[in-house]
């Protein structure tokens, strides 16, 4: 039994440096993300993120396509991150109980 115990804390320390890692990553991201507006034929992007509770716009204009590219690129990473962390929180979650019951 205390093999078993061993190799759940060694998961658990790992799921543990794994949510610091995705922590970090999910920091470095900007906030926000990209909405588009259409006025008439015209299209224009604004920068929509959470402040103090509040919904906030930041204009951006007229982004080329490379911009969107990489506002959508970003988007993608955070959702996956969430994702990630997500999961690691709930083996964490899991292993704690079976360790605390397995003493």
């Amino acid at each position: 039994m205390s093999a078993i115990k061993g190799v759940l804390k060694e998961e658990l320390v790992n799921s543990l440096r794994m949510k610091k890692i995705y922590e970090r990553e999910l920091s470095k991201l900007p906030k926000g993300s990209l909405v588009k507006s259409r006025r008439k034929k015209y299209k224009y992007y604004y920068l929509v993120l959470r402040e103090n509770g509040k919904v906030r716009l930041i204009y951006k204009g007229k982004l080329s396509d490379s911009e969107i590219k990489k506002y959508k690129e970003i988007k993608e990473s955070r959702i996956k991150y969430q994702k990630l962390l997500l999961q690691v929180k709930r083996q964490i979650k899991f292993l704690e109980k079976v360790l605390k019951n397995a003493e």
